[in-house]
């Protein structure tokens, strides 16, 4: 197992090149499950939008969990592969996943109960709250796959196999394309269920993916064995997981955070901003999707590495990977500054949505260089085995500078002073992220033995 994708030894440029193609299609896919409900949803009107658009939080929230376990998956099977234990990796890849089942599916409980209060708290009225009641009474069914499939994905990742995971999530994808209309509209033998056959069509194209990752994962490549039972273990194991995954989650958490306060400083200026706003954040996952592909190469790539001692070749990587993501986010602005009202038609044909999402559309993604350098410079922290610096970047984009610039722009000039405040913060903590990412080492304490 190791060194089978090069990560060791080959070329940097060519290593991360093969490795983000896969991830950029997986990533797509991901995002497909979101555009295409979205699209679908926003056929049914601005009410509908709307009730997507006040979801987003919460099942952001859960797929950060996810994430920042998934990050610490990938941290710790990709130094335990680099430095040649792989029989210890799938011991812990079977105690990091017992975990996750048990917290999401507790979570999952809790979210189906308290629906309505939470949702009211985010500023939904009432003609939202029954069709958000309906697409998340399934959201929630489903939410324990879904977790599931991404920290087994990010095993499968963190061995540099890239190309297995995107083939997954690609089917998943097809499969909710083809049934979101069927559901959602009935059409054919297929009933009416609106909203609601949106959560449907995604809850069983997470249980096929889900499926076929469980296959490769315990039968073809037998990197998860059924351990004993060693509360000793799997407790080391999980302490070992939190160390990175607890930070991680927290930073990922912070995002659908903030933007669920953003939506609450909308709805409080115009509801058609909130609609905008959850369109916009869709879109801007889909020109953040190279960004996301090559972070998440970068982290099996640079923990193999440390794992291996060679931290010069890790650093290299994660200096030559913000280089180029400035160049290319930068390059990406030109035809999105000419086309911004036409994207905007795509989503909705009220007038005061296509105000808002033109704006959107506009303004934000000019600063999508620099915060590239911000997501790709936090993930690496991981993999440095530095999570509270990387969550102390976030909290300081978020929470000091993004949410009171926000409020000050909101205070200033309404909605476009709010959406202002976003590229502007992204703009000053890319500029400090790169300063940073000169200066990174490895921790000294921090050995291959006592990392993982």
């Amino acid at each position: 197992m190791k060194d089978r994708h090069g990560l060791l030894s080959a070329p940097i440029g060519r290593v991360l090149l093969n490795m983000s193609l896969p991830n950029l299609i997986g990533i797509m896919t991901i995002l497909g499950f979101s555009l295409a409900d979205t699209f679908f949803i926003s056929q049914l009107g601005t009410e509908a939008l709307a009730a997507i658009s006040f979801t987003f939080p919460v099942t952001l929230i859960i797929s950060s969990i996810a994430i920042g376990i998934g990050a610490g998956v990938s941290t710790n099977l990709g130094r335990l592969i680099g430095s040649g234990n792989a029989p210890r990796a799938k011991v812990f890849l079977h105690d990091a996943l017992l975990l996750t089942f048990i917290l999401i599916a507790s979570l999952s409980a809790l979210g189906s109960i308290f629906i309505k209060p939470l949702f009211s708290l985010l500023g939904a009225n009432d003609t939202s709250l029954p069709l958000i009641h309906d697409y998340m009474v399934y959201w929630y069914v489903g939410a324990p796959l879904l977790v599931l499939l991404m920290v087994g994905n990010q095993g499968l990742r963190s061995t540099g196999d890239t190309r297995s995971p995107a083939m997954i999530m690609a089917l998943a994808a097809i499969i909710n394309l083809i049934l979101d209309p069927l559901l959602i509209f009935g059409i054919g033998p297929f009933p009416r269920l609106e909203i609601q056959g949106a959560a449907i069509a995604t809850l069983f194209s997470w249980l096929v993916a889900l499926s076929l990752s469980g296959y490769l994962l315990i039968i073809k490549r037998r990197m998860l064995e059924r351990a004993v039972f060693d509360i000793d273990r799997m407790r080391a194991n999980w302490s070992k997981l939190a160390h990175i995954a607890q930070p991680a989650a927290l930073m990922n958490l912070i995002n659908p955070l903030a933007n669920a306060v953003i939506m609450a400083m909308l709805a409080h200026i115009d509801h058609s901003a909130v609609a905008a706003f959850g369109a916009g954040t869709r879109l801007e996952s889909v020109l953040l999707i190279v960004v996301m592909a090559l972070s998440s190469s970068l982290m099996p790539f640079i923990a193999q590495n440390l794992g291996a001692g060679q931290t010069q070749r890790a650093k290299q990587a994660l200096l030559l990977s913000l280089k180029f993501i400035f160049v290319f986010q930068t390059l990406l602005y030109i035809p999105l500054a000419f086309f911004a009202q036409p994207l905007a038609h795509l989503f909705s044909t009220d007038p005061q949505v296509l105000e808002w999402l033109s704006f959107y559309i506009l303004v934000l993604p000019c600063a999508y260089g620099p915060l590239g350098i911000v997501i790709i410079f936090a993930t690496a922290l991981n993999a440095y085995h530095r999570p509270m610096s990387s969550l102390v970047i976030n909290l300081c984009r978020l929470v000091l500078l993004m949410l009171p610039l926000a409020a000050l722009g909101s205070y200033i000039d309404g909605v476009k002073g709010l959406l202002l405040a976003l590229p502007i913060t992204n703009l000053l903590m890319g500029i400090a992220c790169y300063y940073l990412a000169q200066r990174i080492c490895e921790p000294t304490k921090v050995t291959t033995a006592d990392a993982i």
